[in-house]
């Protein structure tokens, strides 16, 4: 995980601050993960749809080369160093980004939500059944402590429960595990994670294990659905690359249409990208379908979390809209 100090220092050290991003590349490199989370970019590179886009808008030999990098942190100085163009980190991610470069000329914001998704705290202790039941004997794994989705929900939870004030009391609970590695532990049974919040497919696979049980789904906590991902880049690449950024753009609604009309092709997408052995191609496709999932380009309570951060002093400020943190042609909805 890339905690502020480290942050800062990158955004001073990395070689994207005085390089200038040539206009209109002919290849625009895309960082992604695997997770439901990250379906339309896997539609968008298993159909060559930001291809198909760039042609429309008078690119028609640009390259897309996609990369998988693990966590926010390789992400985030991939970005900055300019190695990729575009990442697809948390709505948190995207408001320390926002908060650190904001007015610098370094500015990075998103060009778009890629989905609206839970997050789900699922544990195989048959006592816990409220995070009043947590004690100093459980551990809970999620992708990052402090500044992942993931961590802010579970202290929203905190300071609902228990009063502002003790909205960091479940953080000692907390160990940094990316999802694949949690579920293993959770699954395994003779670690000491007994918790994992968990995102999509994770949970699927881990509320169909015998002895583990729901605890919480973040949607209660924020009182409705919520954005996860995000689709990230920096302002000097936004403003020296227009036709790529409407091509990526473009490409990601069709990405969304698809998912939503075709549920079991994307299903066998999904599989094939990942080489995931876990699931049928009817179980993914139950799974692409839950309605809990929504793959929209419009951002959902980014605000919520922004306002959150800045109250728990993760940022220093705090935007005055959503609309502060993404780029102009997706501020055209009803985000919030």
């Amino acid at each position: 995980m890339l905690n502020r100090r480290s942050l800062g220092l990158a955004l001073l050290a990395s070689p994207f601050v005085s390089r200038r991003v040539r206009a209109e590349d002919s290849i625009v490199r895309i960082s992604k993960q695997y997770g439901l989370g990250y379906m339309s970019m896997m539609v968008m590179e298993h159909e060559h749809l930001v291809e198909r886009h760039a042609a429309k808008v008078g690119l028609p030999n640009l390259r897309t080369e996609w990369s998988v990098l693990g966590g926010p942190g390789p992400q985030i100085d991939a970005l900055l160093a300019g190695q990729v163009g575009f990442i697809g980190p948390g709505s948190t991610t995207l408001a320390t980004l926002w908060d650190k470069t904001a007015g610098t000329g370094r500015d990075i914001k998103a060009l778009s939500a890629l989905q609206s998704m839970p997050f789900v705290l699922m544990t195989r202790n048959p006592a816990v059944h409220s995070i009043t039941d947590l004690t100093e004997h459980d551990k809970i794994a999620l992708p990052g402590v402090k500044i992942t989705g993931h961590a802010l929900t579970l202290e929203m939870a905190a300071a609902n429960q228990w009063g502002f004030s003790a909205y960091d009391r479940l953080d000692s609970l907390t160990v940094t595990l990316a999802h694949p590695d949690a579920m293993a532990e959770l699954l395994g049974g003779r670690s000491e994670i007994d918790c994992h919040l968990a995102s999509s497919p994770f949970y699927y696979y881990e509320q169909a294990a015998p002895g583990v049980h729901r605890v919480f789904k973040s949607y209660d906590i924020t009182g409705g659905m919520h954005t996860n991902g995000v689709m990230l880049t920096s302002k000097a690449y936004h403003d020296s690359n227009p036709k790529v950024c409407a091509a990526v753009l473009a490409a990601q609604q069709e990405a969304n249409d698809f998912i939503r009309s075709n549920p079991r092709p994307t299903a066998q997408i999904y599989l094939e990208l990942t080489g995931d052995k876990h699931a049928s191609v009817e179980q993914m496709a139950g799974w692409v379908a839950d309605p809990d999932v929504v793959y929209t380009t419009v951002p959902m309570k980014v605000m919520d979390f922004a306002v959150f951060m800045h109250k728990v002093g993760r940022l220093k400020r705090q935007p005055d809209s959503w609309k502060d943190m993404f780029f102009e042609e997706s501020q055209d909805v009803e985000g919030s």
